[in-house]
């Protein structure tokens, strides 16, 4: 944003330079990018009154004039200006003067003739001194302009413009006065607010229309102010165009001028309707689908139905909080206008500017936010302005508000205390209360706490973190000393990054690849991998674009889309994982995040370059899983449950359980899910870190291996297909007893020779006693008791080969 020094310290002036100035606001968080004259270097220039005007003897394009600038004698300018005249007052550039030019020497007047004629000078244009040139001619000067005066003093060329890069947060700073009210607390000065009475009706001319807001979370507060019998003879005043000019923008006509000075000064955005060219009353609605509007920029949009609109009986006027609509924008012939002052809520206008390819200092500033009390105030100095200027006559003021859909300010408790923690020094609570006081918070000490309620203007501001800031800031930080902090040392070290690493680094020897992805996804993707059990989606206020625009619930989201990626760049095995957070719940209040891993996979267990290759399946998937389980890990902690997940294939998939605590799942994508996103077969899981590191942090115990020798015995059993191996293994660890130190399975068999809906099983036990040679005889009673409580359970038959 660029403002005028010059029209900042007509609202508060510090006795500091202009560069010291820039300093103070850089070092309070509000960075200067750049700080200019108003016109570059010139030195020579001054006012002039042209006496005489005659034709030059040899051209007939050229003048011979007469130029009073206050010495004895006038100065002899040929000029060929057509627009000059006798009585005007133009800058005058004398001899040795030096004019701006891309020369860094500039340019140096001369005594020079012209078609024989001596000329002692030169009468400028503005370009000549640097302004924008509005005419082909001479810059003309007010009549009361004093002969001889430097043209830099006359003019305040020498004021400087600072441009100020306002971070998002500080919406608040967007103006004149904003900028000011952080000078005033800076160097601790009050700030001289320009005169602005209460608008009273003083005609009855003109009725103002009556409003309806339908949209009321979306305005809760809507003003209008009709002006009638405008004379529109009377343009700009030179002040305002200055300093509109100076501060980026372009004067157009004396009612939108207004509008835009008000912007800049006080940071409310405004706008005037052609009251002629309003039918019936204004309503404050969203738009209707595919409802049109032209804009001033004559650029007519498609509206989609989330946009906040200003209409009336025919249709649109404006685009809220963004631009105004061609069908009642003001031009010359306006004599009759409606004024809108209003508060939009940011989450209504966020965005919509972009949408169509917009960007106004409106929406600008509605987007990050602003004070919604002012809205009244800005009316009745605009309305002030014109009827001051113009001779308008002001119409009654039409107000729609409703104060339950305000933004709320709760008051923030401030520990004293807090304050030290966090900034390293002792300051005095009266300090602190004065700062926030002229930041204008509301400010009330009890004990050793402040209790703090923020301006109507700070929506930054909800955690005591944030008023510590403020301090910090108006403080200064350079009279923060660089003192080492108190360091209290702990000894406990975080191992997560270092045990989450070996798990990427298990993954990376069986061929996976590591993905790094935003933590947002495609909502058309969280649908196809909707399921209850994930519960809700979050969705962004703002994205960043449509397809990255809800929270993930799985990484899935983020990794599916990779997968896609190398696919169609004819990569048929692809391996990838990622790290990170999935996060469900429709709103902050309730999201819960969980650190997660999950990895996907497509295409061949091995590169084509291996001689020997076959389809992934559901148990490489698994193996790969198991390589993230500490190596220790006792088997029998390990339970696996068919999933129950939408997304998944039904029986191809699994929930794993470690000590009955739920871990993630595994499985096949479920083969329509893997059809509309255009995927082969596709193995995917997802598993929580948290019960991961837990596992991984166990200390084991180290014994001493047994001196006494192991007996394996070797049973084989007919058994019910539907019976599975965990649920025997189960049964066969819980008779053994302590005995047992191995188990596993080396066989499966189902065919001609095997009951149909039966398959056979072949168990390795291996038995050992750490005290003694276990005997053959007690062997055999722990391997019969196993065989029992398989019979007993499950109906098993021992085979006896």
């Amino acid at each position: 944003m660029k403002i005028s020094e010059q029209w900042l310290r007509q609202w508060v002036n510090p006795q500091n330079t202009s560069e010291q100035l820039a300093e103070q606001l850089t070092m309070a968080g509000l960075e200067i990018d750049d700080r200019y004259a108003v016109a570059r270097a010139f030195s020579g220039v001054v006012i002039g009154e042209v006496i005489s005007v005659e034709p030059h003897p040899d051209a007939d394009k050229l003048r011979v004039t007469q130029v009073n600038i206050g010495d004895a004698e006038p100065l002899q300018i040929v000029c060929g200006a057509p627009n000059v005249t006798v009585g005007m007052k133009a800058p005058v550039a004398t001899v040795g003067a030096i004019l701006p030019s891309d020369d860094a020497k500039g340019f140096k007047i001369k005594k020079s003739k012209l078609r024989g004629v001596a000329s002692n000078g030169m009468l400028c244009g503005a370009s000549e001194i640097d302004l924008v040139d509005d005419i082909d001619g001479l810059l003309e000067l007010p009549e009361d302009a004093p002969v001889g005066t430097d043209i830099r003093e006359y003019l305040g060329l020498d004021n400087q413009i600072l441009d100020i890069s306002i971070t998002p947060n500080r919406g608040d700073c967007f103006s004149v006065r904003g900028i000011a009210r952080e000078i005033s607390v800076i160097n601790d000065l009050p700030v001289q607010l320009p005169e602005i009475p209460d608008y009273v009706v003083a005609s009855d001319n003109g009725a103002t229309p009556a409003v309806t807001v339908d949209a009321v979370e979306a305005c809760p507060r809507y003003l209008l102010q009709s002006i009638s019998n405008i004379d529109r003879s009377i343009d700009t005043p030179k002040w305002m165009q200055d300093a509109l000019v100076q501060s980026g923008l372009r004067s157009h006509n004396f009612l939108v001028d207004v509008t835009n000075y008000v912007l800049m000064e006080l940071g409310q955005p405004l706008h005037a309707f052609d009251a002629d060219t309003i039918e019936g009353d204004i309503v404050v609605r969203l738009a209707q689908p595919d409802e049109t509007i032209t804009l001033l920029n004559e650029q007519t949009v498609t509206l989609t139905g989330d946009e906040l609109v200003i209409a009336d009986d025919k249709g649109a006027l404006a685009l809220a909080g963004i631009m105004g609509g061609q069908r009642s924008s003001v031009t010359d012939s306006t004599t009759n206008i409606v004024v809108e002052s209003a508060f939009f809520n940011q989450l209504a206008i966020a965005a919509r500017a972009r949408r169509f390819g917009l960007h106004t200092d409106a929406s600008q500033r509605f987007e990050r936010g602003v004070d919604f009390e002012l809205p009244e105030l800005a009316l009745a100095r605009a309305c002030d302005l014109i009827t001051s200027i113009t001779g308008g006559e002001a119409g009654q003021i039409v107000t729609a508000e409703n104060l339950e859909h305000l933004p709320a300010r709760e008051p923030i408790t401030l520990p004293i205390a807090k304050v030290r923690d966090v900034i390293g020094i002792d300051i005095e609570p009266s300090e602190m209360v004065r700062i926030l006081t002229q930041l204008g918070f509301e400010v009330e000490q009890q004990n050793d706490a402040l209790i703090c309620k923020p301006p109507s203007y700070r929506f930054d501001m909800s955690i005591k973190e944030d008023l510590i800031e403020e301090i910090a800031r108006i403080y200064g930080y350079d009279n923060i000393p660089s003192v080492l902090p108190y360091l209290q040392v702990s000894m406990d070290y975080d191992d997560t990054a270092d045990l989450t690493h070996g798990m990427k680094l298990a993954l990376v020897d069986n061929g996976y690849m590591e993905a790094i992805s935003f933590s947002f996804s495609d909502a058309k993707l969280e649908a196809l991998l909707d399921d209850e059990a994930l519960g809700e989606v979050l969705a962004l206020a703002n994205p960043i674009s449509s397809d990255l625009a809800v929270m993930r619930r799985t990484l899935l989201s983020s990794l599916l889309p990779c997968v896609q990626y190398n696919l169609n760049r004819q990569q048929p095995r692809v391996r990838f994982f990622e790290t990170g957070l999935s996060f469900v719940g429709q709103s902050i209040s309730d999201l819960v995040q969980t650190p997660s891993i999950a990895l996907v996979a497509v295409g061949d267990v091995w590169s084509e370059q291996a001689y020997q290759n076959r389809v992934l399946d559901f148990y490489d998937l698994k193996h790969d899983i198991e390589q993230l389980l500490p190596a220790q890990i006792d088997s029998a902690r390990i339970r696996y449950e068919r999933s129950a997940l939408s997304f998944l294939h039904p029986g191809q998939s699994a929930e794993l359980y470690i000590d009955d605590i739920y871990v993630g799942w595994l499985g096949q994508l479920h083969p329509n899910t893997a059809k509309q996103l255009d995927l082969p077969t596709t193995w995917v899981a997802q598993l929580s870190l948290a019960p991961l590191l837990t596992i991984a942090r166990e200390q084991h115990s180290i014994t001493t291996p047994s001196k006494f020798p192991q007996v394996r015995r070797d049973i084989a059993i007919l058994v019910d297909s539907d019976i599975s191996l965990q649920t025997l293994e189960s049964t066969v660890r819980a008779a053994a007893g302590d005995l047992l130190t191995d188990l596993w399975l080396f066989d499966v068999y189902q065919g001609d020779k095997v009951p149909t809906g039966q398959r056979s099983l072949a168990f390795a036990l291996v038995w050992q006693d750490a005290t003694q040679t276990l005997s053959d005889e007690a062997v055999k009673t722990a391997t019969d008791k196993v065989v029992q409580a398989l019979t007993d359970q499950h109906a098993v038959q021992l085979r006896d080969s």
